[in-house]
């Protein structure tokens, strides 16, 4: 037996002190949840270089502006013709509450929109947390909302928006935990037969996703968190979670059923699947740490929640699931169900698996070209990948306040989509900076490009160098037009007024300006993780198997399903045709960092298979079988738990395309798709044509890579077997 491992060491000393050990990872697990409660969450502000964007963010900051939050009272008729008498009175009612608030710094005077459809009230609040501060103003326009009822009163600004995302990110991450829960539960009941070995998983998967919430929050105070992180911290941790769980406990079921005792059948799980979780769980820590390469704080923060909620999984199936499982005994199969008990536990043999590889290994060659053709032409739809940022007009309009965004900005459209104009010049310049952002905001009127609405007007910071400037287009920040009116102030207008200022600095930010930067970024980054994740994945490959065949085949194979799950997502996102069905709105793109992280996500889960598949038909190989025979028997002998396991990842990910904002959707699409696609086409059509093909060549490997032949064992040749350190 390989005792040397730490993974049997750390399962020998769990099963042997199961109490101890329990009691310990509950401890952990509470103490991570605590510290990051008492830390709390510090939030990303998207630092990083991202082009002219940066370059405009660093302008408007060396400037130290006074800047305020601003709400938005919009007053509109429900229905035809605005009474301009009534709404300029409900206007004097919303100044009279709104200056009675104590939050309130300032009110402004009411203004009429260009086209007299509306009247809008901007009021200025003081420093403080957002949501105490905005809940009274919402009521206090509710209460003007009673006094005028033949008049639509609504408050909109960001805090508002950010407290109405925030309720709906909250109870999207609720549904997403009720939802998933009873889906891998359903998923294991069905894969073991009994409630407790399917409760098993599940509580450890639960366990991982608090620890590392908490950890990510104490995290954040090194690396910035951006508000998706927990979500992604659920999605990863249930899905690995589980599965390195299911892969342990079917292994020491496996030994339980041979005869060993409960001590023995762990050690030897650890041996084995134990081993085959800490090369998986590598593979994903290495895969993620790509994402720091891109430089961003997006992909940073993805990063380290990732990595954690891994990591805590890994620890948790290598020391407290022994524990778990010396101490239930063969309580673990109880209770039973029972029909599909008599399923689960069956010892006929397979007749599915055998079916379905009969092509791949009779006619291996024109399986291989038929399955890949097919994944190519799914692929196919990416080349024509479109990158945006999801903007407001992305968020779901189930809310009022979202539905109040949008009459405002079509009354206004400065509060809508706009772009920051940002100069910084010598302080004795500043008459001629002055002069050239009037002539700016001249040049943009008759402009379709561009809107005016009143409401736009330069900040001068108190040294007098520097000066920003909102030019507002009417258009959605995601739509062509947008980037149009952008690439039109940076290459035309901007040059011709303001660049002609002596000494002068100058920038376009803004969300349209982000939006196209960031979607440029992440191409120039990608070939760069992809690089690194390619590497660091040959390596782990061809340290774990010794052999470079194997590494190059693992490499392939998963560009095939990551390759399809780029071209199903661009289908289904990019269209019209799948909105129904998913219930989201269309922007004509897949959302800017999801190629990244999607690319890193699925070459580290694909490891999960890979390596518990491939090590299976190794240790045929090694017993001496013949390749084709090994293959049969490696993805025959382990289609249970790997069926079971790929269950459980696509069950997870699908939740996620139910949720709410449109990147949670394409990322749950693309990854559910993904696992599909590499747990049936790629394991039982792609995968087992190529090794037979390659016969002995799959093992090919260097002198120095090759293993030192094993010592003089006094171990049967069967006993070696079951205790190789393989999946």
């Amino acid at each position: 037996m390989a005792r040397g491992q730490i993974t049997v060491r750390a399962a020998r000393w769990s099963a042997t002190h199961p109490w101890r050990a329990i009691a310990m990872w509950v401890v952990v697990v509470i103490a991570c949840f605590a510290l990051g409660s008492v830390t709390g969450t510090k939030e990303s502000k998207n630092e990083g270089d991202i082009g002219e964007v940066t370059r405009a963010d660093n302008i408007v900051k060396s400037g130290n502006f006074d800047d305020p939050d601003v709400e938005s009272v919009l007053i509109t008729a429900p229905s035809g013709q605005l009474d301009q008498a009534a709404a300029t009175k409900a206007a004097g009612s919303v100044i009279q509450q709104m200056r009675a608030l104590g939050g309130v710094a300032e009110v402004a005077q009411p203004m009429p929109s260009p086209k007299k459809d509306a009247v809008i009230v901007r009021v200025t609040l003081k420093d403080g947390d957002g949501d105490n501060r905005v809940q009274p103003l919402l009521d206090a326009t509710a209460k003007v909302q009673k006094q005028y009822p033949d008049l639509r009163i609504e408050e909109v600004g960001g805090l508002s928006i950010d407290k109405a995302l925030n309720e709906t990110l909250g109870k999207d991450f609720k549904r997403a935990e009720m939802f998933s829960l009873p889906v891998t539960l359903a998923i294991l009941l069905i894969a073991f037969g009994a409630l407790i070995a399917a409760s098993v998983p599940l509580l450890l998967a639960l366990s991982a996703v608090a620890a590392a919430i908490g950890l990510s929050a104490a995290a954040s105070q090194l690396v910035p968190a951006v508000d998706a992180v927990n979500s992604v911290i659920l999605l990863i941790g249930m899905a690995v979670g589980v599965d390195y769980s299911l892969f342990y406990l079917r292994r020491e079921r496996e030994e339980r059923a041979r005869g060993r005792s409960h001590v023995d059948a762990v050690e030897i799980a650890a041996a084995t699947s134990g081993h085959a979780v800490v090369v998986s769980g590598t593979a994903v820590i290495i895969s993620m740490a790509g994402l720091f390469l891109a430089r961003d704080a997006v992909f940073s923060s993805f990063a380290v929640g990732s990595i954690l909620v891994v990591a805590v999984a890994v620890v948790g199936s290598l020391t407290v699931l022994p524990a778990v499982l010396a101490k239930l005994g063969r309580w673990v199969d109880r209770p039973r169900i029972p029909l599909v008990w008599r399923l689960t536990a069956g010892k006929g043999k397979p007749r599915f698996w055998p079916t379905v590889l009969k092509p791949a290994l009779k006619h291996p060659i024109a399986t291989l070209l038929v399955a890949v053709t097919a994944l190519l032409a799914v692929a196919s739809p990416a080349l024509g990948m479109t990158l945006k940022f999801p903007g407001t007009e992305d968020l779901p309009r189930t809310t009022s306040v979202m539905k109040a965004y949008d009459r405002l900005t079509a009354a206004f459209p400065s509060t809508g989509t706009s772009h920051e104009v940002a100069v910084r010049a010598p302080a004795n310049e500043l008459p001629a900076v002055k002069a050239a952002l009037a002539e700016l905001q001249e040049k943009t009127k008759g402009d379709k490009l561009f809107a005016s609405d009143g409401l736009e007007e330069p900040r001068f910071s108190k040294d007098g160098t520097v000066a920003t400037l909102e030019v507002a287009t009417p258009y959605e920040g995601g739509s062509q037009e947008a980037r149009d009116s952008l690439a039109k102030l940076r290459k035309d207008l901007m040059p011709e007024t303001v660049g002609k200022v002596p000494g002068v600095e100058y920038a376009v930010g803004g969300f349209v300006a982000a939006d196209v930067d960031y979607a440029a970024h992440t191409r120039d980054k990608l070939p760069l993780v992809i690089g690194f994740v390619l590497l660091l994945t040959m390596i782990v490959m061809m340290a774990t198997f010794r052999s470079v065949v194997v590494a190059v085949t693992a490499i392939g194979l998963n560009l095939l399903s990551a390759g399809a799950a780029y071209g199903v997502v661009t289908a289904v996102f990019q269209n019209t045709w799948a909105e129904g069905l998913l219930n989201f709105r269309s922007n004509g793109a897949v959302v800017s960092w999801l190629p990244l992280f999607l690319f890193v996500v699925l070459f580290g889960l694909s490891m999960d298979y890979h390596v518990f598949v491939v090590s299976r038909i190794r240790e045929a190989v090694l017993r001496g079988v013949p390749t084709r025979q090994a293959v049969a028997e490696g993805i025959t002998g382990s289609a249970g738990v790997v069926t079971s396991a790929a269950a459980v990842m696509i069950g997870v990910f699908a939740v996620f395309a139910t949720l709410s904002t449109l990147d949670m959707k394409q990322l749950g699409v693309g990854l559910a798709v993904a696992i599909l696609i590499d747990a049936t086409i790629i394991r039982a059509v792609v995968l087992p044509s190529i090794m037979t093909l390659l016969g002995d060549a799959n093992w090919w490997a260097p002198r120095w890579l090759r293993p030192k032949p094993a010592k003089h064992s006094t171990t049967t040749p069967d006993q070696n077997r079951e205790l190789t350190p393989v999946g």
